[in-house]
């Protein structure tokens, strides 16, 4: 099983009301045998809620309504990922920033590009308050106390393979055109 969103998602990258509702229904089509890959296009995995989304609320207070309906609306989601009845694999192809960074923790495996894309928590940067199964999930996730208050603290920003020597990620790799290329390297310019 894996899961698609239109195309505005994608562009966007963002953490929405229609995702959140998607992700609550996987546990429902789950069938013996079966797994989550979770996995995007392009440079992203996500950054996160949809913050331009909680600001077109015209008010600081609207906005902070839809922000705070946001986190609340992903907590179950939270909850339903980490019991579902099959494996789960985040295959990162790029960026994993806040809600997505927390996404990507709840599988069983998380994969990761090398070359390109990082892990971190914007919120540290706009002042955001960690909801209490945010920063629970962060702990229980990530093995280091000091990467954790790196991370959850300071906005740290971990690549792939650091990631890896973290315990955070499960691999780190190249996608296929860039290990072609690191092969066509080492065997001299040689393509064949």
């Amino acid at each position: 099983m894996s899961l698609k969103t239109n195309v505005n998602q994608i562009k966007q990258y963002r953490f929405n009301l229609t995702l959140i509702f998607t992700l609550s229904q996987v546990k429902s089509q789950a069938v013996h045998g079966s797994a989550l890959i979770t996995t995007a296009h392009g440079k992203f995995f996500s950054n996160g809620f949809d913050l331009a989304w909680a600001q077109s609320a015209y008010s600081s207070s609207g906005a902070i309504d839809r922000l705070h309906h946001l986190v609340a609306s992903f907590k179950p989601v939270v909850s339903t990922l980490l019991s579902l009845p099959m494996p789960t694999i985040a295959a990162l192809p790029g960026h994993a920033a806040a809600t997505k960074f927390l996404l990507a923790l709840i599988h069983n495996y998380i994969l990761m590009r090398r070359d390109r894309g990082v892990l971190y928590v914007s919120k540290v940067d706009i002042g955001f308050i960690f909801p209490d199964y945010f920063t629970a999930l962060m702990r229980s996730k990530i093995g280091s106390a000091s990467a954790g208050r790196d991370i959850l603290l300071a906005g740290r920003k971990v690549k792939g393979e650091e990631a890896v020597r973290m315990g955070i990620v499960d691999s780190a790799v190249y996608d296929s055109e860039e290990k072609r290329r690191c092969t066509i390297a080492r065997r001299g310019g040689e393509d064949g």
